[in-house]
């Protein structure tokens, strides 16, 4: 019988299956972080439980972590007691920790492809929604619930129901200055912030064929923000290429073996999905959203949807989201001064979104009164990025490049947008206070956000590469 790639990845994982019940899931690999994984371990000891398989879950110190002066104690009381409860805990239950200090720290959804441990046929979970990112590599990948933490630590698996299918395919070629961001922010905008619910995404297509593997992850990141459960890609050459040789991938027989499989991991040609859209990559132009969900977007030199052509249900929130944000019916966003640039985020901090940034601005001044901050996913990008001299550039065009951590994403660490400010982001969300309370955030491609920087507004960064 003939299966799509999730099918085919979901059935070889399911240990118990029974009528009327959901799916008793093994999980090959469980990432966690600080936030939420406290309440986990305390639900094992009250147990009297250990973790079943420690050595399949990997734990990093990511959402509360400072990005400046990384060697010295946490300033925030909050923060601290998070990432020192983290160590205590993997300590007790015998979990690799890749905390401060260490090489390998970063964020949780980059380390885990960088360090070989993402890989094609798995499946993964973390209490992370993004974590859909590790889709790129042809994995079932997917956040889950502090309870569900719990679950993964006592027993390795899920009680899951069996997702819906959807293939998003995206053919064509891209502009010059279009990428996977914009990809992502488009498909986004016209099906909606609850257009994937209840699917399981394929993103296929010739245009998503020629994106390297961290474009990839970006798309797969950011699949959350349609309301589906998860995206994946069909493992490719491109994907086989860039986890050889990585610390903990398969080696010798062992690669060749995986490979093997890895090379059978592919909705075969008369699969059925449940859902199948079809875009074309020319019609993408580099995007922005200028409201408070990711469905909020458009294209750079679009005007803003009015309120009346909403559905009549939906107006009053959408009325909401435009005053919060300053914005009014019909107005473009072209132009609109800024006040901070983040470039950063599980979504856009990988060495390839930074070189891109560095390329771009070579040469090149940020514009007065704005604050660029380039915040790096791991310890290992960042290292890469010194090597290359990339914060040479950052540096003498006025940016500051910090240490990683999940940073201005989320106001849940010492980097808050303030009160009332707008701030052009590469990040994956821009909800009411998400950055900080009363923050303004318009999601961007790093092109985008590397234009405001050097031109103090928004800014089509067609006209200017």
């Amino acid at each position: 019988m003939s299966k799509t790639l999730v099918e085919k990845i979901w059935d070889a994982h399911v240990v118990k299956r029974e009528e009327g019940f959901p799916d008793i899931l093994y999980i090959d690999t469980h990432l966690i972080h600080e936030v939420t994984s406290p309440q986990a371990f305390d639900g094992l000891r009250k147990r009297g439980i250990p973790v079943f398989r420690p050595q399949q879950t990997v734990a990093t110190a990511d959402h509360n972590v400072p990005t400046l002066n990384q060697h010295l104690p946490i300033q925030e009381e909050l923060s601290r007691y998070q990432v020192d409860m983290l160590s205590k805990n993997c300590a007790e239950f015998g979990i690799q920790l890749y905390g401060l200090g260490h090489p390998f720290q970063g964020i949780v959804h980059v380390i885990g492809p960088e360090l070989g441990i993402t890989l094609p046929g798995k499946t993964m979970v973390c209490g992370d929604s993004h974590t859909s990112t590790h889709g790129a590599f042809g994995a079932i990948a997917f956040g889950i619930g502090t309870s569900q933490v719990e679950q993964v630590f006592a027993t390795q698996c899920l009680l899951q129901q069996k997702p819906k299918t959807m293939k998003i395919e995206v053919n064509g070629t891209l502009q010059n200055g279009v990428g996977a961001k914009d990809i992502i922010l488009y498909i986004i905008s016209k099906i909606s912030a609850a257009g994937g619910t209840g699917y399981f995404i394929e993103y296929a297509g010739s245009a998503i064929r020629t994106l390297s593997m961290e474009a990839r992850m970006t798309i797969c990141n950011m699949s959350i923000e349609m309301g589906a459960r998860g995206g994946l890609i069909a493992p490719d050459q491109t994907t086989f290429d860039y986890i050889k040789g990585r610390e903990f991938a398969p080696k010798g027989e062992e690669w060749d073996k995986s490979l093997a499989y890895w090379q059978t991991l592919y909705s075969d040609e008369d699969a059925q999905f449940d859902s199948v859209l079809t875009f074309k990559a020319e019609d993408i132009a580099p995007m922005i959203t200028y409201g408070t969900n990711p469905g909020m977007g458009m294209g750079i030199r679009e005007s803003i949807p009015p309120t009346a052509a909403q559905p009549e249900t939906e107006q009053p929130s959408y009325k909401k989201a435009l005053e919060y944000m300053g914005f009014a019916d019909d107005a473009p966003v072209l132009g609109k001064p800024v006040d901070y640039v983040f470039i950063g985020s599980c979504t856009n901090s990988r060495i390839e979104d930074l070189r891109e940034v560095a390329s771009f601005v070579k040469g090149k001044q940020k514009a007065q009164g704005v604050e660029v901050w380039i915040v790096p996913g791991s310890k290992q990008v960042e290292k890469q990025a010194i090597e290359e001299g990339l914060d040479k550039i950052f540096e003498a065009a006025g940016f500051q490049l910090r240490e990683p951590g999940c940073s201005a994403c989320l106001g849940m660490n010492e980097d808050k947008i303030p009160a009332g400010k707008y701030c052009v982001s590469t990040s994956n969300r821009n909800f009411e206070g998400r950055q900080g309370p009363n923050a303004r955030t318009m999601l961007v491609s790093p092109l985008t956000a590397a234009a405001a920087a050097v031109t103090g507004k928004i800014s089509d960064v067609r006209e200017l590469i």
